[in-house]
């Protein structure tokens, strides 16, 4: 093998590398999504929306604990109303089971027709931010909540009288208070305790008193998680130091250390549950609930309280993954509840090498879509501006391959003079290319200095919020953050594969970047081992980014057109040179 054809091995091998690890971030797949289920109006900022019906029996408690030990005062007369609030972001449905959420739409996010809803359950009955007395294992509280309506149309609160021992005559008051803000995705959630006898209640599990839960999993839907088109992240933030949590598929991790907020982030959107004063203990659990089998849930457990009265503030916030929402809680003049310094836009992934031109060419996208209100256009003109300004490269490159072709017979020459030694073969063909003045490597590193735009371009499509949704040619490339689709296999899958799209963008990128590569070749390298390379690499990068974001295919085909453009323009510039030249 000679170096020419070893360096372009090695290139190759680079290129299909960075290709597969891009490709191969895989989660474990999510079960088809349930059907949504449908909402409805809200004209007031809480208002009913079911009507009455008898209160369901409690859930049994806690194993260990003796039976009856907690139990909810008897009560006739709670309603099943359940109570919408809503603003001008978020539209929240409450339950009186529990006084717990059963819906957390953003309203100006779209999940297919409907809002997204950070509420994805798998099963009626399955709430967020529901209340159980002790630890992570204790059931849920079911009892019905009473409703009751306060001064302030941001607040929404459900109370309970509770008896233990059955001591019904001095009973405690759990009160659920949510407080909102207009213009925020974050709330308040308050628990309130109250004993009827000046003494602190005795709700001792374990040094536990009680525990908050999360939904069994945050929206919008997703058909899987790969890890690309959607994942779930398990965050923490203490010391200043943002940690990642491996949280295995069907398990529970208890956090050791106390922390200034844990968070599970999706791709786009996040929940990030903010202890308060007290030490709380937090864990994360991925474990199976009915109807769903991919679960992202947070607990946050409070130690027992020595007093007859205690109220605790949680903050949740449940919204979009941009720096613009999460970064307006590290000033407290600019977010409702007058916090500082929560670091929530840590949430946010950054890039550890090239995050700096992604944000450049983040930067250029934007400002072109100001000019041109179309992200599929802003993609076109943005990968015009990023050709020229790679044109010295790429021409440079073409230079090195023409170049390298007028040495085609000298080389050819050597490799039959010297065939059988292979040691005196490269000895000469180094001396030739330093006597001609020619860098061998003159038309591959050109194009490995493009890679980085390549990669940048990636994270780009892939993370990019705005181009989420965000439609080119409708009906066909509707979100260019995610793949296109002109036909769905439907239940049919390609064994192997993983398949049930037919995609149409991946086979124009075979079709130009084979119109590419047979241009940017040279005449004996369209032989051999050099000719394996040439269509075999397309093919290989057709099974990388078949699943890809077409906004990224769109870039590559777009680039790879151009490229053959220059390329034809300099072959008819050096023709019309030649006879000139020869005069």
């Amino acid at each position: 093998m000679d170096k020419r054809t070893f360096y372009a091995v090695i290139l190759s091998i680079i290129v299909i590398t960075i290709g597969f690890t891009v490709q191969n971030m895989l989660y474990p797949p999510e079960p088809p999504p349930e059907a949504p289920v449908a909402e409805a109006p809200a004209p007031d900022p809480v208002a009913p929306d079911q009507p009455d019906a008898p209160e369901a029996p409690a859930r049994p408690p806690e194993p260990g604990i003796a039976e009856g030990e907690i139990r909810a005062v008897p009560r006739d007369g709670i309603s099943r109303e359940q109570r919408v609030y809503q603003n001008d972001l978020i539209r929240v449905t409450f339950t009186p089971e529990g006084g717990s959420v059963t819906s957390f739409q953003l309203l100006d996010h779209r999940d297919g027709g409907d809002p997204v809803d950070m509420v994805k359950t798998g099963a009626p009955g399955q709430t967020a931010f529901n209340l159980r007395f002790g630890g992570i294992d204790s059931p849920e509280i079911t009892d019905l909540f009473q409703y009751r309506p306060t001064d302030n149309r941001h607040v929404v609160e459900f109370y309970r009288d509770f008896s233990i021992g059955g001591r019904e005559d001095t009973p405690f008051r759990v009160v659920r208070r949510y407080v909102f803000h207009p213009d925020e995705y974050m709330f308040e959630l308050q628990t309130v305790l109250e004993n009827s006898v000046n003494e602190f209640i005795p709700l001792d599990f374990n040094g536990l008193a009680y525990t908050i839960a999360t939904g069994p999993q945050i929206g919008p839907e997703f058909s899987e998680l790969d890890g690309r088109q959607e994942f779930r992240r398990y965050l923490t933030y203490s010391d200043g130091r943002r940690r990642n949590v491996n949280v295995s598929s069907g398990s529970i991790e208890i956090l050791a250390d106390r922390v200034n907020w844990a968070a599970i982030a999706g791709k786009y959107f996040t929940l990030i549950a903010v202890p308060g004063a007290a030490d709380y203990r937090v864990a994360f659990s991925a474990e199976p609930v009915e109807g769903l089998q991919d679960t992202s849930r947070i607990y946050v457990s409070r130690p027992i309280i020595r007093s007859s009265r205690n109220t605790d503030t949680l903050r949740f916030y449940a919204g979009p993954k941009t720096p613009a929402h999460l970064a307006r809680y590290n000033s407290a003049s600019d977010n409702a509840f007058r916090t500082q310094n929560l670091d929530l836009d840590e949430a946010v992934e950054g890039r550890f090498l090239l995050g700096w031109l992604e944000n450049i060419l983040k930067f250029a996208l934007n400002a072109i879509y100001q000019v041109v209100p179309n992200y599929g256009i802003a993609i076109i003109i943005l990968t015009i501006i990023v050709k020229v300004l790679m044109w010295p490269l790429t021409h440079k490159s073409f230079e090195s391959t023409a170049r390298m072709q007028t040495l085609a017979p000298k080389l050819q020459e050597l490799r039959q003079k010297y065939k059988d030694n292979p040691q005196k073969m490269n000895a000469e063909t180094a001396a030739l290319y330093k006597k001609e003045g020619i860098n061998p490597l003159g038309g591959c590193l050109p194009m490995l200095l493009q890679f980085p735009f390549f990669i940048a371009m990636f994270g780009l499509f892939n993370n990019h919020f705005d181009l989420r949704g965000a439609s080119f040619i409708s009906g066909w490339i509707d979100d260019l953050s995610a793949p296109e689709s002109i036909w769905n296999f439907g239940d049919f899958t390609l064994p192997f594969l993983g398949w049930n799209d037919l995609r149409l963008l991946p086979i124009i990128f075979v079709g130009t970047q084979l119109l590419s590569s047979k241009f940017m070749q040279s005449p004996q390298a369209q032989a051999g081992q050099m000719k394996m390379m040439t269509y075999m690499l397309p093919v290989v990068f057709f099974f990388v980014l078949y699943n890809m974001p077409s906004g990224l295919l769109v870039y590559w085909i777009l680039t790879n057109v151009l490229t053959v453009g220059q390329q034809v323009y300099n072959t008819k510039f050096k023709k019309q040179d030649a006879p000139v030249a020869a005069r």
